[in-house]
């Protein structure tokens, strides 16, 4: 049954019909993991355009590869953001609270600055460029 309001329970549709359905708990629980990876790969994703577009280019040519690179991490940092927006629309709490976490998690490793990857060799940090 489709809800049309928030709801808790295992027993949804996210993103494919009929799964994960009523094959019980550990598989709704998979379904979470795999909403959460998403949003968690999303921010990365973008962090790593970030971090592309401010890379010093020496010829036309690099920076035409570079817009080219763009261009592929952006087509999929929106593939995964509308991937884990229809998943939220499956109107499932705990898919909601799935992608928030990821977000966040994703924000805190790749996008905070905590980790030395997301800097500049100036020390220049990439969460406020």
């Amino acid at each position: 049954m489709m809800h049309m309001t928030f709801f808790w329970g295992d027993r949804v549709q996210i993103l494919f019909s009929g799964w994960p359905g009523d094959r019980g708990f550990g598989v709704y629980f998979f379904a979470l993991l795999l909403v959460a990876i998403a949003a968690a790969a999303e921010e990365a994703l973008s962090t790593l355009s970030r971090r592309l577009a401010q890379s010093p280019t020496a010829s036309p040519g690099s920076r035409a590869s570079v817009g080219f690179a763009l261009t592929a991490l952006h087509t999929l940092r929106m593939g995964l953001l509308y991937l884990v927006m229809l998943a939220v629309m499956s109107f499932n709490v705990g898919v909601l609270i799935a992608a928030v976490v990821g977000h966040a998690v994703g924000y805190f490793f790749a996008g905070s600055g905590t980790f030395n990857w997301t800097r500049h060799a100036d020390g220049h940090d990439f969460a406020k460029c």
